[in-house]
């Protein structure tokens, strides 16, 4: 099996010295209450509302995809994406965890393959300090707005063109392609007038879940990730969670044991940490996930768990102080990941330093596997709650896995917390001030509350 492994051992009280969730409880009524999750969410996926189930069977969307970029071909250097939230993050989830963190840097390495850049700000520093550095006639922007209409990717796309066009880089349909909406949208009716390709983004995949979208799959296609095995990987892990048995399933006892640790344990704080820079940024693509989709408002009260990002062993020296002696309101989430290829011996060296003597003869990946075990036993002989998701490797596979893994398990969450994991009626309120402030037709100008001047110093 080569499917990412739940262990949710050291979430139960008997690990825990009484700390946890009985572990009678997942045969009992945490089985009877995800039962009714499984429920939900298979009725949803039954009346088409949930369209990520269906991605890693979709191969005709995959072969549009790969067809696009073998059109694309090998005159490319550098491809932009333009996006924002899971527009851009999952994107910069499989660069970085499949091309490595310095693909961009590594030109030898990447073989002739473009780098990769992701604007997901508009950051009129960072914007600049990419857009100056790019031959724009070799340049692909990949503008990812499923509605056309998000303020910040269209103002980027408005950038670029005007550079492209300033430069005489090229015709539109050359140096840039759009992944929109099917049938509807700007963008689209941009692309019919002048020729821009374009790839679909299915109707039914909100942009948190379109990772395995031609969203993430155009630009990893472009720098040689491993498309076809992204979804092989992901459909494994479907296939794993097709059970309404709470035990056999993987997001199902991810999912629920997590929302048992937060509204009947006051664990609401679910920190992502793995121990490998290349899933950094895995970390960051789940806090949207999990934040975006479960923080809600339900009926008069607010629920949803907060999730922080981590990553071992940097934050051993920043955040595991708080999590061993902090509020008792964490569950620590350990990725633990086989020890690199690349590995590095320690040298042997000043041996006569019993301070530096114990290191020399191992490698610097032991040491960093050997820590995120301490931490895990230290976490649980403290009291706190952890799970591990183990994966078999950081490749294209595995990665599909963990992603579905996440997906799922956050529609199951929905429905344990009885909220709509697909909407984000949150940020509707600062989109539409955006809009009256920026002269947005069909948007009145909101008067912004003046700040108090007796409370600025």
């Amino acid at each position: 099996m080569t499917r990412p492994l739940v262990d949710v051992s050291n979430l139960l009280s008997h690990r825990l010295d009484g700390a946890g969730i009985d572990p009678v409880a997942i045969d009992g009524p945490l089985q009877a209450r995800f039962a009714d999750a499984f429920a939900a969410v298979a009725a949803r996926r039954a009346g088409g509302e949930i369209g990520f189930f269906d991605l890693p069977a979709d191969r005709e969307a995959h072969r549009a995809t790969v067809e696009l970029a073998e059109r694309i071909g090998g005159g490319v250097t550098d491809v932009v994406v333009l996006g924002i939230g899971g527009s851009g993050l999952g994107t910069t989830t499989l660069r970085d965890a499949l091309c490595g963190v310095h693909w961009n840097a590594d030109d030898a390495g990447r073989a002739g393959r473009p780098r990769l850049h992701v604007l997901d700000n508009p950051d009129p520093e960072t914007v600049a300090g990419v857009l100056d550095r790019l031959d724009l006639s070799t340049t692909l922007f990949d503008v990812v707005s499923k509605s056309g209409s998000t303020a910040e990717t269209m103002s980027l796309y408005l950038v670029a063109r005007a550079r492209v066009e300033a430069a005489g880089a090229g015709a539109p349909g050359e140096r840039f392609v759009f992944t929109t909406d099917p049938e509807a949208g700007v963008l689209r009716r941009i692309a019919d007038r002048e020729g821009i390709p374009t790839l679909a983004v299915p109707p039914t995949v909100g942009g948190r879940f379109s990772v395995l979208t031609p969203v993430g799959l155009l630009p990893a296609e472009l720098v040689g990730i491993d498309t076809g095995a992204l979804l092989d990987g992901a459909g494994e892990m479907l296939a794993a969670c097709e059970t309404d048995r709470l035990r056999d399933n993987p997001a199902g006892l991810l999912a629920t044991l997590l929302h048992e640790a937060d509204t009947a344990h006051g664990r609401s704080v679910h920190v992502l940490m793995p121990y490998a820079d290349r899933l950094r940024s895995f970390t960051l693509w789940f806090q949207q996930l999990w934040a975006e989709s479960l923080g809600k408002i339900r009926g008069d009260g607010h629920v949803g768990p907060t999730p922080l990002p981590a990553v071992g062993a940097t934050d051993q020296h920043a955040q595991v102080q708080l999590f061993m002696e902090g509020p008792h309101d964490k569950v620590v989430l350990f990725l633990a990941s086989p020890i690199a290829d690349a590995d590095l011996e320690i040298p042997a060296l000043h041996g006569d330093e019993a301070a530096l003597a114990y290191l020399g003869g191992s490698t610097l990946g032991t040491l960093l596997d050997t820590e995120r075990r301490a931490t895990t036993e230290a976490l649980r002989l403290r009291g706190r709650p952890s799970a591990t998701i183990e994966l078999a490797a950081i490749d294209a596979h595995a990665l599909g896995g963990l992603i579905m893994l996440w997906q799922i398990a956050t529609v199951y969450g929905g429905a344990l917390y009885g909220v709509d994991p697909l909407d984000q009626p949150g940020v509707e309120l600062g989109k539409q001030l955006t809009y009256g402030l920026m002269g947005r037709d069909g948007h009145s100008a909101p008067e912004l509350a003046a700040p108090d001047p007796e409370w600025r110093r």
